[in-house]
């Protein structure tokens, strides 16, 4: 079997595949100190109520794009899996060209999803990750990745409404019922959300003006629901996309092994 790690800012998810099948798979806080034995007790613990062991595991794949969750996440894969895992950025093939400028500074994540976005939907695409940050990926009718967008994530702007302004609450991510807010708490619901439909509907129309031909929009992340609800620009919404690009980039590593 096959363990997917993909760390992120905000959260780390674990998949464990088994015959080209996400099984199970488990998310956590993102916790950039914690040790390659916290994470294996974490992990037994929630594999066995599986009903799965440690050992089952025999093959490991990691994207990460917090350099400092690396060391440890590997040493809990040489350690407790008994294998060396492949990383995402440094020896994983990912099969498709990147053409930007500094291709090493493109986050792990993005590249993943595009090659997954791709594999099934062909190109050229759009793909949307809700993540800690917004990001906007552009993947070409040949399947190379030519760049994106990034923009602040939508929690991360709820933090910082609520943090510089000393009279607005901490709220949580709604479609609000109106546009007019009758109240301070509809009224920033409906800044942030109607906002982030704006957001996403401006910056699609101007990459597909830029791009001069027809693209479709593939969205994926915990949010990406709840806004594809809010707007046809929106053509598709997948939510295993990073695990199942692991597991595609992972095939395409041990093939060329």
């Amino acid at each position: 079997m096959l363990l997917a790690i993909d760390a992120g800012n905000t959260n780390i998810v674990f998949a464990v595949i088994e015959a080209a099948r996400v099984r199970c798979q488990w998310r956590a806080v993102t916790n950039a100190p914690r040790t390659a034995d916290e994470y294996a007790v974490w992990l037994s613990q929630l594999m066995g109520l599986e009903g799965l062991k440690l050992a089952d595991i025999d093959a490991a794949i990691i994207s990460t794009v917090v350099p400092q969750a690396l060391y440890d996440l590997r040493m809990l894969c040489r350690r407790y899996f008994k294998t060396d895992p492949i990383v995402v950025g440094e020896d994983a093939r990912l099969g498709m060209a990147v053409n930007v400028e500094r291709p090493n500074e493109v986050g792990a994540d993005r590249l993943v999803n595009a090659v997954a976005a791709f594999k099934k939907y062909g190109g050229p695409l759009i793909v949307i990750d809700f993540g800690t940050a917004t990001t906007f990926d552009v993947v070409g009718r040949e399947g190379d990745y030519q760049g994106g967008i990034i923009a602040s994530g939508v929690n991360l702007s709820l933090q910082a409404l609520h943090m510089a302004a000393a009279k607005l609450p901490h709220i949580a991510v709604e479609r609000p019922s109106r546009v007019i807010g009758r109240g301070t708490v509809p009224a920033m619901q409906s800044g942030v959300y109607w906002g982030y439909v704006g957001l996403i509907e401006g910056l699609i129309q101007r990459i597909k003006q830029e791009f001069g031909a027809p693209m479709r929009v593939v969205a994926t992340g915990g949010l990406s629901s709840l806004f594809s609800g809010g707007t046809d620009a929106i053509d598709l919404v997948d939510a295993d996309l990073t695990v199942e690009g692991l597991l595609e980039i992972y095939r395409r590593t041990r093939a060329r092994n």
